[in-house]
């Protein structure tokens, strides 16, 4: 396995492979992902209407995944995702319960899954592999490696997407997205 690029979306700063990509102080993570996704350049009207965490993780994946024209042309089929969250959905379940006491909003509860992080990843850039949001304490994770190497020495994944996408009760943030290619 080889990292082709590493991306980290949190304290109002994008990295990628270690180098700034955009810094924004003093925004609150709604005003920062509106900008960052401007920057994208992205054009996916369902943004708008995504949690708080969908938002995160679509974006560090625009980022991720931007001019890699070997990852858009190859087989869907083998392209993967492994996530990890610690607070899950938590975020969104939150913001559900409190239209619960007048009339319950179906889209929001479509976002008290944590897994529609990886399958609005999945459904933008044409990933039908693998797919799977591990409930995690952390970003290290002895399980979510064990998986991640298993899962490319089957031999039927070319590229996956690894990482960790977190968007906690307090609004804290985190993404720690890597793409993994097969040598």
């Amino acid at each position: 396995m080889e990292t082709v690029r590493y991306l980290s979306i949190k304290d109002n700063a994008v990295l990628c492979d270690g180098k700034e990509v955009l810094y924004l102080p003093g925004e609150d993570f709604p005003s920062f992902a509106k900008t960052l996704y401007k920057e994208s350049g992205a054009e996916y009207p369902k943004f708008y209407k995504m949690s708080d965490m969908c938002k995160l993780g679509f974006l560090a994946a625009e980022f991720l995944l931007k001019d890699l024209d070997e990852v858009k042309v190859a087989d869907p089929d083998q392209k993967a995702l492994v996530l990890g969250c610690r607070a899950s959905s938590l975020h969104a379940d939150i913001e559900y319960s409190r239209t619960m006491n007048d009339i319950p909003s179906p889209a929001l509860f479509v976002y008290t899954l944590a897994n529609i992080v990886s399958g609005e990843i999945a459904i933008r850039h044409c990933f039908r592999g693998e797919e799977l949001m591990l409930v995690q304490d952390g970003p290290e994770s002895r399980e979510h490696e064990n998986y991640l190497k298993v899962l490319m020495a089957e031999g039927k994944t070319k590229f996956c997407i690894s990482g960790f996408v977190d968007y906690d009760e307090n609004g804290k943030y985190i993404a720690e997205l890597s793409l993994i290619k097969k040598k």
